[in-house]
Parts: C-alpha cells; structure tokens; sequence
C-alpha cells in the first residue's frame, strides 16, 4: 500500500491508500480528515461566540452608536448572522458523511441549497465606525468562508471522465496545483 504525502491547504497530511486500478478521490478523504474536524469545532465555535455576543455585549456596543452606524451594525449583524448560518449547515452536511449518516452524493444535493458565495465588500470608512468585536467576528467568518469554499471546492471536485490519454492522478495533481495557486494568490 502506498503512502501519498499531501500538502493542502492547513499543511501536509498523510494518506494511504489501495491503488488497485481504482481512481483515488482526495476530496472526499477531505472531509473525513483532521483538518475538516478542526474546521468544524472552529466553525461551530465561531457561531456560538457570535450569538453571545450578539445576544449580550453587542446590543450594548449598538445602543451606544449614532443612528446611521447602528443601521449599519444592523445590517452587517444580518449578514454575518446569515454567512455563519451557511457555514454551519455546509458543516453540519460534511460531517453527516463522515459519520456515515448520508453519502456524499447526498450531500452535494443538499449543499446546493446552501450558499458559500462571499459578500459584497465592505466600505472600510464603515467598518471603521462598528465595535471592534462585531469588526473581529466579521474578519474571521469570512476566512472561515474562505477555507470551506477551497475545501468544497475540492471535496465536489467532478471526477475524471475515463480519457485514454489523461490519467486520474492528472486531473488530482491539476486539482491540487489549483488550490496552491489560490492559496497563493
């Protein structure tokens, strides 16, 4: 059985695998790796120190804010609130798959109702005028964002038609050079 080092997107990762003639399909050892389990408790966790603060110390940050920047908190508040609630579903799909509760072409069904598309970007003179925490909670869901959007993107990467010319590990090394280049960028 050979032993395949994988660098990604949160460092290198040990995979092995039988290679019996059969195309080995990295995405879906994606979402059952390490790296998915800290995602989600980071995801999960993120969700949780948002409604309490939301709930607690943000309704006093906005009743000390002018009118115009409490609208503004409003509406980022909603935005951040339905980013996270994204998030979490998408999460909360993957790891139904890795505890065996539905395949992952169940999953894909079900992640198309789910929306991982960033936000419009924000107006930074704006930004500047909301509490630092809501500000906080805003950066980290949207690099929380950014990491489920390279994982879902390699996890229901389409498999490789069966091309004489093309080889299955062709296509995961091109996959792989993709998401360094994003990475990168």
């Amino acid at each position: 059985m050979p032993e395949v080092h994988v660098r990604g997107l949160w460092g290198v990762q040990k995979m092995s695998e039988k290679v019996a003639g059969e195309t080995v399909v990295f995405g879906q050892k994606l979402a059952s790796s390490q790296a998915f389990s800290v995602l989600f408790r980071e995801g999960m966790a993120l969700v949780e120190e948002t409604a309490a603060y939301l709930d607690g110390a943000g309704r006093q940050d906005a009743k000390k804010l002018d009118r115009a920047t409490a609208l503004t908190y409003a509406t980022e508040s909603m935005r951040l609130t339905t980013r996270l609630m994204q998030l979490a579903s998408w999460l909360l799909l993957h790891r139904a798959v890795n505890e065996g509760e539905m395949s992952l072409t169940q999953a894909s069904k079900e992640k198309k109702k789910v929306k991982l598309l960033s936000g419009e970007p924000l107006d930074p003179e704006t930004l500047k005028k909301l509490p630092e925490k809501l500000r906080d909670l805003i950066d980290r869901s949207r690099a929380l964002q950014d990491k489920v959007r390279r994982l879902d993107t390699n996890i229901h990467a389409p498999l490789p038609e069966a091309s004489p010319g093309i080889s299955p590990l062709d296509h995961h090394m091109g996959l792989l050079k993709a998401a360094f280049e994003r990475t990168e960028a």
